[in-house]
């Protein structure tokens, strides 16, 4: 097996490419060239610090640890869902509802593929439990944002049709239906996407990273179709979890719109 190491001259070359974009933003007034920096930075800095916490949580092999680094990882996806979303709602269903359906989510696809395909031993090896939850949580986390943020904007441009459907009787799923389908698939749109061009379009990161690694291709390919497959699960899973909790939560039990319980995102 062939490994290529990659020294830190390597690294500061690639990142000429990320500097040739920011002038690019600089000449035609953009104004992206400090998100794109200050983005830049966080990533050498988080990617850095998390590989020295995966060190030693691969040397401890602890199912306490393994559980406190995946609440870590759950809690700062929440947060992402939260800042991606221009209208938000009220109180810490904000933050909650997000954070809950990636939970779920999570917790159901992971336990899965490292109970039946992967099976390490033991079961919770950080090795191989944190990598699979970050891919999961990554790409579910995506798919739950911009479905809430279709749904909750679509709330507030559509109230007179709703609230048309629920005076004339109509239960609240038939209310939000139009409303609900928009949002799921804009949530999951993005997954179909990615899987429809993998291959033909693009090769896939963790696919190439095996093969740069030395893997065959093949084998590098059984593990992309499989995580592929985990990936749609979960944001099937928290997409149509989330979107359909927060219909719930803009509706009382008498079947109101309640867009008290929604706020605009502050700016």
């Amino acid at each position: 097996m062939n490994f290529i190491f990659l020294g830190y001259v390597d690294l500061v070359l690639a990142s000429l490419l990320l500097l040739i974009s920011g002038l690019l933003s600089i000449s035609l007034r953009l104004g992206l060239e400090k998100p794109l920096g200050v983005a830049a930075l966080r990533m050498v800095v988080q990617l850095t610090l998390i590989s020295w916490v995966l060190k030693e949580l691969f040397a401890m092999v602890s199912p306490w640890w393994t559980a406190a680094a995946a609440l870590l990882m759950l809690l700062f996806a929440g947060r992402e869902v939260v800042a991606r979303q221009r209208r938000k709602l009220a109180g810490l269903w904000t933050y909650g509802l997000g954070t809950a359906s990636m939970m779920l989510a999570g917790t159901i696809v992971t336990g899965l593929v490292l109970t039946t395909q992967i099976r390490p031993e033991p079961w919770f090896d950080p090795r191989y439990a944190l990598p699979i939850l970050g891919m999961i949580l990554g790409n579910t986390m995506n798919g739950v944002s911009l479905g809430l943020d279709r749904l909750l904007t679509a709330v507030g441009r559509e109230r007179v049709a709703v609230e048309a459907r629920l005076a004339l009787g109509h239960h609240r799923a038939e209310a939000f239906r139009p409303l609900l389908r928009d949002a799921c698939r804009t949530g999951l749109m993005q997954i179909v996407n990615s899987m429809s061009a993998m291959g033909l379009v693009f090769l896939p990161g963790m696919m190439t990273g095996q093969i740069l690694a030395g893997i065959e291709p093949l084998e590098a390919v059984k593990y992309q179709i499989l995580i592929m497959f985990l990936i749609a699960g979960a944001n099937g899973i928290g997409v149509i979890v989330a979107v359909f909790a927060a219909m719930r939560r803009l509706t009382d039990n008498r079947h109101r719109l309640r867009l008290d319980h929604l706020v605009a995102a502050q700016d």
